[in-house]
């Protein structure tokens, strides 16, 4: 009886996956981007050789930023995977994006900076400009006519924007006023500052006469502004609290309105408190309606109601407009005042963000 060898059984190798391809080290990317730098550096060195011009910024950055995202796609589709070169492009796109759009944000930042720092003294923010021709005076009476104004104007537009966000969410779901106001809202969302100074001044105008001008008219125009945009934060955080929040209240016999007070805004405080820090930063720089309405003056004015009242960014735009002699003085006191009105900006972005951290909900036990 002879025996047949039973032939070996074929062993089938798997392929080689895309995803277990080699990976390219993280110095690479910096290495990539440093090149690219001075291989663009190099090339527009050559070209501006002969030339009294200066190497164009702008060009050697963009074009080092092209170069690299092309050699960082062909290098990373070479040495890892098509998928991983795709992602790594789109990764560079962002962060090239991102970095143009800071540009702007950090020239101007910096512009006003070195600009207003030189008018940053005592005497700058402990006088007006009352009898002041030329050199020296300050801005205390704008600054008070800033944190008047929109002051008053935040008093006028928060209730307003609170209770009208309350009744979109809770009331009037699905309702024909509900949707009504939500388009109203929308529209006032994107009108020109200048027709809620021009609606304002008409408003007094038909009480009060032609020629009017008075700080709670800059307030009225302000809160236009400002309502939509607190309608709207407030709108949305109020959606994101979870209807079982509501519904286990309902089902311990709580009222609707007590449901709300004690149950939907404590939940949603922080992020109401954020979006209303959010729009008075965003009148508070407002110009044009503040021109028409609270005009303009150089003495100290404490009274909403009765005369002409100085603001931040009025006081900027008639220091660099109307410039006396020496030009200097009136450019350093305009920059100046654009620093205070950024600095003021800045810090209300920062209590917004300390209230939303504190007033937040702990998610611990």
């Amino acid at each position: 009886m002879t025996m047949t060898a039973t032939p070996p059984r074929p062993t089938l190798s798997a392929p080689r996956s895309k995803l277990t391809t080699g990976h390219l080290p993280a110095w690479s990317v910096w290495s990539i981007l440093a090149g690219s730098l001075l291989a663009m550096l190099a090339v527009f060195g050559i070209m501006a050789i002969g030339s009294e011009e200066p190497i164009n910024l702008a060009g050697w950055l963009v074009s080092s930023a092209l170069l690299y995202l092309v050699l960082i796609f062909t290098i990373s589709t070479i040495i890892e995977s098509r998928r991983k070169a795709v992602d790594r492009l789109v990764t560079g796109v962002v962060t090239s994006a991102f970095a143009i759009a800071m540009v702007p944000l950090i020239s101007v930042a910096w512009t006003v900076v070195v600009n207003g720092i030189a008018r940053f003294d005592a005497e700058f923010f402990s006088s007006s400009m009352r009898n002041v021709v030329g050199e020296g005076g300050g801005v205390l009476h704008a600054i008070v006519g800033t944190v008047l104004i929109t002051g008053m104007a935040a008093l006028i537009s928060i209730p307003i924007g609170l209770m009208a966000a309350i009744y979109l969410v809770e009331y009037g779901e699905g309702k024909r006023l509900g949707r009504g106001i939500t388009f109203l809202v929308d529209v006032m969302t994107g009108i020109p500052s200048i027709v809620a100074g021009l609606f304002a001044y008409a408003l007094f105008a038909l009480f009060l006469g032609p020629g009017i001008r008075m700080g709670f008219m800059g307030s009225i125009a302000l809160s236009v502004l400002m309502i939509p945009v607190v309608v709207r934060s407030t709108e949305e955080m109020l959606r994101l609290v979870p209807n079982e929040l509501r519904e286990a209240s309902y089902a311990l016999g709580v009222p609707k309105w007590r449901t709300i007070v004690k149950v939907v805004l404590p939940t949603s405080i922080a992020g109401i408190t954020t979006g209303i820090m959010l729009s008075i930063s965003r009148v508070i720089g407002e110009t044009a309606p503040l021109l028409i309405t609270a005009g303009f003056t150089n003495s100290m004015n404490y009274d909403l109601f009765s005369g002409r009242m100085q603001t931040l960014p009025v006081f900027t735009y008639t220091e660099y407009a109307n410039q006396g002699i020496p030009p200097e003085a009136y450019t350093d006191r305009a920059w100046a005042a654009a620093l205070t009105l950024i600095l003021i900006v800045m810090v209300l972005n920062l209590i917004a963000r300390i209230v939303a951290k504190v007033f937040s909900p702990k998610t611990g036990r």
